[in-house]
């Protein structure tokens, strides 16, 4: 039997599965170059983090292996399944606990993951003054700006947490701020430490607002922490597409694999335009250091394991749910040659 703790992560699957109601059939694709294959992917966010995607974009790869993509941001996981579920998407690209969760949920067209793109977090945590020797138990007592319940970046700071023996609930973690406004508010006075994606962090930095005193992504260690993922049915009907679009992805994790900070910063920069390329070479660089990008796309299990052991410490999960079930290696093994 399928067990979910919807007390928690039940905004989640209840929102995608109204939205999906409501929303069928609604929305547009948006424009796309004529040629090739069309695909619409939304992805969670639009972020450095997922530099290897934005390489393969730029470099056209997508192109060459007969792919017309169209890129929405959803601005949200729940957002971004809702648009996968409803068709306005035909992949995602999000965390993977979204497909559990719509698993889960009772879903008989469920969401596969097909290539997984980060193996550590992205966000850091920022605190309004310099810590030269920070430790997690600094936090207790302390108020920071989090994630929303049941979302990996949330999991995963209270994994970070639970792991340095701290109780989650020893520390006041304001979850009520929408996923990208946290910067702001802390800009204006909330919190004595917030958890930030780039470019934010460094942002805050920048203006001397905050200092990045540690890395959730190596103090968590190797998390699944987003993947490419499709409606079982869009997988079973379009699996050359898949495939190509596989191996578009592939060579951008190959690029990033062999070039340095400075070379992938220039490639992605007209994806960031607001960013100035010293910044954006300087965040690459972060995420270069941590080892963020996987060599390939396959999506092992023991990462999955991982992923419900997050998903069972955050109380969101109570029965496991199969990984031949939700993960696919095929796609992936086939673009890296295995």
């Amino acid at each position: 039997m399928r067990k979910l703790n919807l007390k928690r992560a039940g905004a989640v699957c209840l929102g995608i599965l109204i939205l999906f109601g409501t929303l069928t059939g609604c929305g547009s694709r948006g424009d796309s170059r004529s040629g090739g294959t069309e695909v619409v992917l939304n992805e969670v966010a639009h972020s450095i983090f997922y530099a290897p995607m934005y390489v393969a974009i730029e470099e056209g790869y997508f192109e060459e292996e007969g792919i017309n993509l169209t890129l929405v941001t959803g601005f949200g996981a729940d957002k971004t399944m809702t648009a996968v579920l409803t068709g306005e998407a035909d992949i995602g690209f999000m965390g993977s606990e979204s497909t559990i969760y719509t698993y889960v949920g009772g879903t008989d067209d469920y969401v596969v993951n097909f290539a997984q793109l980060t193996q550590r977090a992205g966000n850091f945590l920022v605190a309004r003054t310099p810590i030269d020797n920070f430790s997690w138990d600094m936090l207790v007592g302390k108020d920071v700006l989090g994630g929303r319940a049941g979302g990996m970046p949330e999991m995963v700071f209270e994994y970070i947490l639970e792991m340095n023996g701290i109780n989650p609930a020893d520390v006041n973690i304001d979850q009520s701020i929408d996923f990208g406004s946290t910067a702001a508010a802390f800009s204006g006075g909330q919190g004595e430490f917030t958890v930030e994606f780039e470019p934010h962090a460094t942002s805050l930095e920048l203006q001397g607002q905050g200092y990045v005193v540690a890395s959730l992504g190596e103090d968590s260690g190797f998390v699944p922490y987003t993947a490419f993922s499709a409606k079982k049915s869009y997988l079973e009907k379009n699996r050359d597409t898949v495939q190509a679009f596989t191996n578009a992805l592939q060579r951008g994790m190959d690029y990033v694999q062999s070039h340095s900070p400075e070379e992938i910063a220039k490639v992605i920069a007209p994806q960031f335009a607001e960013t100035d390329l010293q910044t954006l070479t300087t965040i690459v660089e972060r995420y270069y250091e941590q080892d963020t990008w996987k060599e390939n796309l396959i999506f092992e299990k023991d990462a999955f394991d991982l992923l419900q052991n997050i998903l069972e410490d955050a109380k969101v999960l109570e029965s496991r749910v199969p990984y031949k079930d939700l993960v696919t290696t095929e796609f992936a093994k086939k673009a890296a040659g295995k």
